[in-house]
């Protein structure tokens, strides 16, 4: 190809990373989603694509559409390990944040809940909702019937209803709502810990890393309130296993507050808080290494503020 030809591409990179990744729930995956798209586009008779743009947001539609079918991909989701990857804020790959759409969908809380819609009903609420593609453009898209895609689009919308909160949360309101969960987790006392959840509240992480075989879930307040408060509790063993003294920064990650756990620059962990209604909803905790690479890249890429715990 010429250079022109691979620019006209590369144009159009971060934006086809950022469909692949509302599509997989996966940076990776998207990665490896988008560099197959270039691989058609090499393949093409270009000069038969009238919209390269059209053409190549189809290309990589159905390319994450076939992932998610794939027989590797549904095993590997359906043994009961798998979890978004989490972004920070910045990262190009989160795409655009100009409506509450397009923030609320690379939520992990709703990148979790689109697991559990059928492949084209997902590939519909993405490109309706946070690329705003008219129902004709996706018919277009998906090879199927503009009535098909409106019935597509209410159904995907009544199922991810739950998780949908409309807030902007900002590296200030982060900090302090942080803060707080620091203080209410150290304070000894678990009821104003758990003063801080909605009464629904539920927990999920990877084990610190672990093997990251089986996901660990929390049911109630009380759950993540013991856990919390025996997760935060430093340790010389813990220490150990970190490889040293941890600080903790505030963050926001996939639109949510987050505590971001750090040594020499890099990130051994991350607990993101999702809010509903000014308490918290949902906690996610993350540390096995392949879901935190790309968290880790783009921290050291930026710079942040100082943080909340200088020596934890």
């Amino acid at each position: 190809m010429d250079t022109a030809t691979v620019a006209r591409f590369e144009a159009s990179r971060n934006r086809l990373a950022c469909l692949a990744y509302r599509l997989l729930g996966s940076a990776a995956d998207a990665e490896d989603t988008v560099q197959d798209a270039f691989l058609r586009w090499q393949a093409a008779d270009r000069d038969h694509i009238e919209v390269p743009e059209a053409w190549l947001t189809k290309i990589v539609t159905n390319l994450a559409l076939d992932r998610l079918r794939s027989a590797k991909l549904r095993h590997e989701r359906a043994v009961g390990a798998w979890m978004p990857e989490p972004l920070l804020d910045g990262d190009p790959m989160l795409g655009p944040a100009d409506t509450v759409e397009q923030r609320e969908s690379v939520t992990l809380a709703v990148l979790t809940l689109m697991e559990r819609l059928s492949p084209v009903q997902r590939a519909v609420y993405v490109l309706h909702e946070a690329f705003s593609y008219s129902h004709a453009e996706i018919a277009e898209i998906l090879g199927i019937t503009e009535s098909a895609s409106q019935q597509h689009i209410h159904r995907a919308r009544r199922r991810i209803a739950a998780a949908r909160n409309g807030i902007g949360i900002d590296q200030t309101s982060a900090r302090r709502i942080v803060e707080a969960f620091i203080d209410a987790a150290s304070s000894g006392r678990t009821e104003q810990l758990v003063a801080l959840l909605t009464a629904d509240a539920t927990g999920v992480s990877d084990g610190a890393g672990g093997s990251a075989e089986k996901l660990i879930r929390y049911l109630n307040p009380e759950q993540i309130a013991a856990a919390v408060r025996a997760g935060l509790k430093p340790s010389a063993a813990k220490r150990r296993l970190a490889g040293g003294t941890p600080s903790i920064h505030a963050g926001v990650v996939n639109g949510c507050p987050a505590m971001l756990f750090t040594i020499d620059d890099r990130i051994l962990g991350v607990t993101i808080l999702e809010m509903r209604d000014d308490k918290i909803a949902a906690i996610r905790g993350i540390a096995a290494p392949a879901r935190i690479a790309r968290l880790t890249a783009q921290w050291q890429r930026q710079e942040h503020d100082a943080p909340l715990v200088e020596s934890w």
